[in-house]
């Protein structure tokens, strides 16, 4: 159903138009077909008129205001262009009783809601997880895949290739990433287990570990006329690598389950960086899904704000703004190998223009496949 704090617009002509079709053809036929109208008045579109009007930023001023005066403005609001609506549906000649609509805040809307929550609840579906969630820390709100796929935005930034100390050797890890702003949640590193990995002397002095079909686009560079740009002293499976052992990026991150280890998956591949990835649970599909394998901990230094927590030295900095701090922190102390720029598509909130981050939240969920042969069978 429509929002009345819009105002109908083309579109709408074409949807009223299909909605009206078949109940229409139902009731020349001789049916009964009750024609309720509806009108869909709360979430965000609402809540974000209102905060331009009131001139506020997200939830922190939505608080300070007050959630009671908010909701107050909201409920008038969402009645803006009722008469507009009505016109409109009058017009087109859609079929409706519009003199009594179900409102998705009236109270008896709402307890339907949580009479099915009820059942679900009842019936064993429903449970409370984490979930990697492409969320928005502006609207404090998951986004769903086609809400994503509306805010894709080309975007130049700096990734970052890291020195990664091994523990017990003169020698690094070279591991590389899109999100440095992710690195202070840092737990694993991971490779492909059945990928050819090797041991080199570079000619900066310092011995790496990487993919071995990497090492010209990733070393290439270190090498002159008379001097090569690197010797391979080892060749591995990334198998060989498990459980190797590096020492921590930060000094700040604390965890009480074992970390800071080479742990092995086939989602790592070859096309880019240097074959090794790092690995944040609290940050990315692929990760949490190796977290749960290896039960690395979970380490999250971004609040639901997007910004750093208070155990970086950049706490309060968005996230994304601190990934140039991040990079001068490791160039500092000789961990930066390189920063190359890339260009990519970035996923943006399609309300309000703010970069997306990927991040785990405890939500809850239906678990659809139990019931998904009810499911078939129904459409079927």
């Amino acid at each position: 159903p429509p929002t009345a704090n819009g105002m109908p617009h083309i579109g709408h002509v074409l949807t009223r138009v299909i909605k009206d079709m078949i109940p229409r053809y139902r009731t020349m036929k001789g049916y009964m077909v009750p024609r309720k109208a509806g009108w869909d008045t709360h979430g965000l579109p609402v809540e974000l008129e209102v905060e331009k009007q009131l001139g506020l930023d997200g939830k922190e001023q939505i608080e300070e205001y007050g959630l009671d005066p908010f909701i107050s403005k909201c409920k008038e609001s969402v009645w803006k262009y009722k008469g507009m609506w009505e016109d409109f549906s009058g017009t087109v000649g859609f079929w409706a009783d519009m003199d009594d609509p179900y409102v998705t805040y009236h109270d008896d809307f709402i307890e339907s809601e949580w009479w099915a929550l009820k059942q679900i609840w009842e019936k064993d579906l429903l449970y409370k997880g984490y979930k990697i969630v492409p969320y928005c820390p502006r609207c404090g709100t998951p986004l769903s895949s086609h809400e994503v796929a509306q805010g894709y935005k080309d975007v130049k930034e700096r990734s970052a290739i890291v020195r990664f100390s091994v523990k017990g050797e003169d020698a690094y890890i070279l591991a590389w990433t899109t999100t440095p702003w992710t690195l202070p949640s840092n737990v694993g590193l991971c490779v492909n287990p059945e990928e050819a990995y090797a041991k080199v002397k570079a000619a900066d002095g310092c011995v790496y570990y990487m993919a071995e079909a990497l090492l010209d686009t990733v070393l290439g560079k270190l090498g002159g006329e008379d001097v090569p740009a690197y010797e391979v002293l080892e060749t591995y499976k990334g198998k060989d690598l498990e459980y190797k052992e590096y020492e921590p990026l930060f000094s700040f991150v604390n965890t009480k389950k074992k970390a800071f280890y080479v742990t092995c998956d086939s989602y790592v591949t070859l096309t880019d960086g240097t074959g090794v990835v790092h690995i944040a649970p609290a940050f990315g599909e692929d990760d949490a899904n190796v977290g749960r394998k290896y039960d690395l901990p979970f380490v999250q230094l971004v609040d639901e704000a997007g910004k750093m927590t208070e155990e970086t030295p950049w706490a309060g900095t968005f996230c994304k703004e601190a990934d140039r701090f991040i990079l001068q922190d490791l160039e500092d102390r000789k961990l930066l190998y390189d920063a190359p720029k890339f260009e990519h598509s970035y996923p943006h909130c399609w309300r309000c223009d703010t970069p997306l981050i990927y991040y785990a939240r405890e939500s809850w969920f239906i678990k659809m496949t139990a019931v998904k042969e009810d499911l078939i069978r129904n459409n079927n």
